[in-house]
């Protein structure tokens, strides 16, 4: 996964000491005659399924960085409907050695156009998928699909 500059200008200050980020995930929903889906893509560093995610640059919108994420990973147009969850995940250590906390927002994204593919190279897959017919996917990513999706613009607060 590429790097953020502004992490790596970080990183050459601190090491692998412990970074606090803030993240997006963007749940890209759209409606079609059969059923209602979500966007999907395939990680290219470990084949993990989830919703587009990425680092918000500093001074960017949250909301706009979700955005931005959805076009470049895959090529897809949506906009932000509503912040459905906040949530801080625990301290995680990447292979080289570097230490991040991330705070993820998860926001719901109504689609608007264009049509997915692995855009950037961060995934080897971007689609739609069925709700009731989504991939293996781990117990967070489902969390945060299960958010935007749950009718509510009321966004939880996990402990």
């Amino acid at each position: 996964m590429p790097t953020p500059d502004f992490v790596l200008a970080l990183r050459e200050r601190i090491g692998h000491e412990l970074l606090w980020l803030s993240g997006v995930t963007a749940v890209v929903l759209r409606e079609t005659a059969d059923a209602r889906e979500v966007l999907l893509v395939r990680r290219a560093d470990n084949g993990a399924w989830t919703p587009v995610t990425g680092i918000i640059d500093p001074g960017e919108e949250p909301g706009a960085a979700g955005a931005r994420e959805c076009l470049e990973e895959a090529d897809i147009v949506a906009v932000p409907e509503a912040v459905v969850r906040v949530k801080t995940l625990p301290p995680m250590t990447y292979g080289n050695g570097d230490r991040s906390q991330y705070l993820d927002l998860t926001y719901r994204f109504r689609y608007v156009s264009g049509e997915p593919y692995p855009a950037d190279g961060e995934n080897t897959e971007a689609r739609w998928f069925a709700l009731d017919a989504m991939p293996t996917m781990s117990e967070e990513m489902l969390a945060r699909v299960a958010a935007a999706t749950s009718g509510s613009d009321v966004a939880a607060f996990e402990a």
